[in-house]
């Protein structure tokens, strides 16, 4: 079946509600407005309030709200519009969540699902733009996931609603126009994926740049690697293609200072260190807020020559 990965989104959310009666989903515009970017829209009608939430403008406390719900046997889906907005909710994100099965000994769980949409390339200026995955990533106890194609955006939200871990979902704007067909099979969500197979740079990437790192690709004989999961990481892809192409370039929408990229590049020069004929490289978002004119934004972002230029200068 063709559909997008908007659909693709939908359709888990659709699927989830199905299979478990424990399962409800509560955020801003959520309900009534059918979701900000229409990810929910329906399902108001056909699930009743008592299922789909419409939750006031504060991140704190319906975040901490579904945490609750979890703690008491409930499966909730927490939709926060924005990454950006996910900040004022840290607190219970952090300090709670990811916090609580450790703090208790094991006596309680949290299986509370937190997705967000995340990353640039919609004009939606930098208060709607950040990429903050790689801040989520760095925290124990929670698990974090990237969906970039249409199974990944179906399947990984039915597989973090049967995980006992809180587990962030990123959602990305830039991909919602996407088509590919759907599978339907399981996911899992603690294994990178090869996307493309070559033989003369490995390429590393996730979420929304994955399709311009295909792209890319195809100049270079690159093999494509999508982490996926972002917490826990699985380096085991990266590191057996390195070993093959002797090269690596990684890609992160991300800014540069502080980056995943940055600790997929450490791990590389820890465990593959010898491996390597050239020096590895990156290509992140510059160092800026997003700009909001197109074409500065579309600067502003890694592009497919961007990651052809970066591989280019690893041949020598």
């Amino acid at each position: 079946m063709t559909i997008t990965y908007r659909e693709a989104l939908r359709q888990g959310l659709y699927d989830a509600f199905d299979r478990d009666e424990r399962v409800f989903l509560m955020g801003e515009d959520v309900g009534k407005y059918g979701g900000t970017y229409a990810v929910s829209k329906g399902m108001l009608e056909q699930y009743g309030a008592e299922r789909v939430r419409d939750a006031p403008l504060s991140e704190l406390a319906f975040v901490g709200a579904g945490i609750g719900a979890a703690l008491g046997g409930m499966r909730p889906v927490v939709e926060i519009m924005t990454v950006n907005f996910s900040m004022l909710a840290l607190d219970q994100i952090v300090n709670t969540a990811a916090m609580l099965r450790h703090m208790s000994g094991g006596q309680f769980s949290v299986p509370v699902v937190i997705r967000m949409s995340t990353g640039a390339g919609r004009q939606l200026a930098a208060q709607h733009s950040n990429s903050l995955e790689g801040w989520y990533a760095h925290v124990p106890g929670l698990k974090v996931v990237a969906p970039a194609t249409i199974d990944d955006a179906h399947g990984m939200l039915l597989a973090a609603l049967e995980d006992s871990n809180p587990v962030i979902v990123f959602e990305y704007p830039a991909l919602f126009e996407l088509k590919g067909e759907l599978s339907g099979r399981p996911v899992d969500l603690s294994s990178a994926a090869v996307r493309r197979r070559g033989g003369r740079v490995t390429l590393v990437t996730y979420g929304a740049c994955l399709h311009k790192t295909l792209k890319a690709a195809e100049e270079v004989d690159g093999e494509v690697i999508d982490l996926r999961a972002l917490r826990p990481l699985d380096m085991t892809p990266v590191l057996e293609s390195v070993k093959k192409t002797r090269r690596a370039v990684v890609v992160d929408e991300g800014w540069k200072s502080g980056s995943l990229a940055a600790e997929v590049m450490a791990r590389i020069a820890e465990e593959a260190f010898y491996d390597l004929d050239a020096p590895l490289a990156r290509v992140c978002r510059e160092e800026v807020p997003i700009p909001y004119p197109r074409h500065l934004e579309e600067a502003a972002l890694p592009q497919p020559e961007k990651i052809v230029a970066a591989a280019r200068t690893l041949f020598g």
